[in-house]
């Protein structure tokens, strides 16, 4: 049976008298029913997508603000000299992995893998790349400037909401806590971690504290006197005294900026171009902001920043992915399950809830959710539409082999289903393609493609490491 939902009073969409009345809590403010999309004529289908725009303040022109967010011009030598750090298997401690390693141009400087692989690699960004499991997927990081959370627990975060304002502070767990808040971006904060994660770069064998880790990490760095003279461009002190972390932060912060791939079909469509989308992705972008609810969690508006998510946390029951071999030790008597939150806040009616993944440019994932435990966009969409079936018919056998055995426990997990997910939501099998279309095409900027990305890899570092190997598709 489809769910149906009423529109907010004022609103006129498709034609339809639809009226203010629904007794659903959750119910959502900016569309049609499933059963009144199929109907819509194709003259219809403009004006009620550009009420569902209006109603949600999405404008498709967050990419083009970067700029005047930052309150100044990017700066390209900045960009290019954290591009290279990026790249740099010098940085990490453990001598085998770097920033790339998980987020990487082939897959729009997201994950390879369904559960990341930190240190002890073989060396190779792709299908074949091979070592110990971590315990969740790398995000993309593109378009990340604009996220006031960050990572699947949410446990980095501007506490004004905006990560571009550090007034009310940067928070992180200990033992960093508030003290990065002086960074200018939430992302130059960020930037101080990754470095001192054992399982992801910094190993098991460097003895002290996360200072020590990025000490010995600035040292690797002001080693290089080609790394202190493009630093020194910037940063002229660096001449004298040498890079700090804070340095470091801001390169890669900067080049981060730079992936900033915000010109999407849906992007162009809300600037006025009518024709950016075909009429596919435009019924299905009435579903997605419609009776299909995707917009409720997949948000635009607010702190949302056009990104397709409200950076919250929710329980959604995604099965239980746990490797047979892995540097991270999993949560629950079985050591097979994923307290998400909760190993964050403590509290345990957290458990099990992950931060909404933001959707832009989901197209170039190789894997979806925390755990990548799907590898079909279409699956992971059918998930949130009927968990219940989803959960019960899924299987690991489209996963790496390491990632085939038995299953956490779900029951726990599906105790605490998100209430907006509890009813399975029916859409005809055009109307399911017409979703997956919107957000598969509606929300990719081509710029995040592997062929468009590729050129960022460096044909040399400044420390004369070799970056990784990264297995782009043939032809890209």
């Amino acid at each position: 049976m489809v769910r149906l939902r009423c529109m907010p009073a004022g609103v006129a969409t498709l034609g339809l008298a639809v009226s203010a009345c629904s007794d659903d809590p959750h119910s959502n403010p900016a569309g049609p029913p499933a059963a009144q999309v199929a109907a819509v004529p194709v003259a219809a289908v403009d004006e009620a997508l550009s009420a569902a725009f209006a109603a949600h303040g999405f404008t498709g022109t967050v990419g083009s603000s970067l700029e005047q967010r930052l309150g100044r011009p990017l700066d390209v030598r900045l960009a290019d000299v954290g591009r290279l750090v990026f790249f740099d298997p010098l940085t990490g401690l453990n001598d085998d992995n770097s920033c790339s390693g998980c987020h990487s141009p082939t897959n729009g400087f997201g994950d390879t893998q369904s559960i990341a692989i930190g240190v002890e690699n073989n060396n190779l960004v792709g299908p074949d790349r091979a070592g110990p499991r971590n315990q969740r997927r790398s995000p993309l990081i593109t378009n990340a400037a604009f996220f006031p959370r960050l990572m699947w627990n949410s446990r980095f975060a501007a506490l004004s909401g905006d990560p571009f304002d550090n007034s009310a502070g940067l928070l992180f767990p200990p033992p960093e806590g508030l003290s990065l808040s002086h960074l200018p971006h939430l992302l130059a904060a960020q930037a101080f971690i990754p470095f001192t994660e054992r399982v992801e770069m910094a190993g098991f064998d460097f003895a002290g504290d996360n200072d020590d880790i990025r000490a010995e990490v600035l040292r690797r760095l002001n080693d290089i006197p080609l790394y202190r003279t493009l630093f020194a461009r910037v940063f002229p002190q660096v001449r004298d005294g040498g890079m700090t972390f804070d340095h470091v932060g801001m390169a890669i912060a900067e080049f981060t900026f730079t992936l900033t791939f915000a010109d999407a079909p849906v992007d162009r469509y809300a600037r006025g171009d009518r024709h950016a989308m075909s009429e596919e992705q435009k019924r299905g972008a009435l579903l997605f902001f419609g009776d299909a609810g995707c917009v409720q969690c997949h948000a635009v508006g607010g702190i949302a920043n056009e990104m397709f998510s409200d950076f919250e946390q929710h329980v959604i029951a995604v099965p239980q992915v746990a490797p047979t071999f892995g540097n991270v030790t999993f949560d629950g008597p079985g050591a097979n399950e994923d307290f998400g939150l909760e190993q964050i806040s403590g509290d345990a009616a957290d458990r099990y809830a992950f931060r909404t993944s933001p959707l832009r440019n989901v197209a170039v994932q190789p894997t979806f959710m925390h755990n990548g435990a799907f590898t079909r966009l279409e699956d992971a969409i059918r998930h949130h539409l009927n968990v219940y079936q989803s959960v019960i018919s899924y299987t690991t056998a489209h996963l790496d082999a390491d990632l085939q055995g038995p299953l956490g426990p779900m029951d726990p997990v599906l105790d605490r289903l998100d209430p907006l997910l509890q009813e399975p939501i029916e859409l005809s099998e055009e109307q399911f393609r017409q979703l997956v279309a919107f957000v598969r095409d509606g929300l990719l900027d081509p710029r995040a493609l592997p062929e468009r990305l590729r050129h960022l890899v460096p044909t040399t570092l400044p420390s004369g490491r070799q970056a990784h190997g990264f297995q782009f598709d043939p032809g890209r």
